[in-house]
């Protein structure tokens, strides 16, 4: 029996800013519709209940608000970055506020959720929106358009000038 192949190494760095993108469309959905359910009830509400956060109750009703703008954002490929540093930080707040209060463990805490979406988003502020993102049309800029680091950008830098 022949063992499966692989897709080539050309291939997936191809495939990478794809993967990226659609890896953030779909966290950022899901990110938005944590907040759409706290605050408008939809998807069963807070908790399951059907109910709505008190609007302005900190740090709940704040929380819920930029889950959705921030997913919303996210999800869109739009001030990528910064909507993940916010978000990131939101989610690395409610695990240690809320969850790690009772024990370390997030499985054994219910923090799961906050724990992966602060890493998750903390990776795209490292990595950036990949492809299918507003930020690439807004700014005008694509990956081909920005001078690579290393020989490449110091082969366009003409000698003895600054960068």
């Amino acid at each position: 029996m022949a063992s499966p192949t692989f897709p080539s190494a050309l291939h997936t760095e191809r495939a990478k800013p794809y993967v990226l993108g659609l890896f953030r469309i779909v966290t950022g959905f899901l990110f938005a519709c944590h907040g759409a359910a706290s605050l408008f009830g939809w998807f069963g509400g807070v908790a399951g209940t059907g109910g709505t956060l008190e609007t302005g109750a900190w740090p709940n009703w704040y929380a819920a608000a930029i889950q959705l703008v921030g997913g919303v954002l996210i999800m869109a490929g739009l001030f990528t970055r910064s909507a993940a540093f916010l978000s990131s930080g939101s989610m690395a707040y409610a695990y240690f506020d809320v969850h790690q209060s009772g024990t370390l463990l997030p499985l054994q805490n219910g923090g799961e959720n906050a724990a992966m979406f602060s890493w998750v988003f903390l990776l795209l502020v490292f990595t950036g929106p990949g492809a299918l993102a507003l930020d690439q049309l807004l700014g005008g800029r694509t990956k081909a358009a920005l001078p690579e680091a290393g020989a490449a950008a110091t082969a366009t830098t003409p000698a003895g000038t600054a960068r």
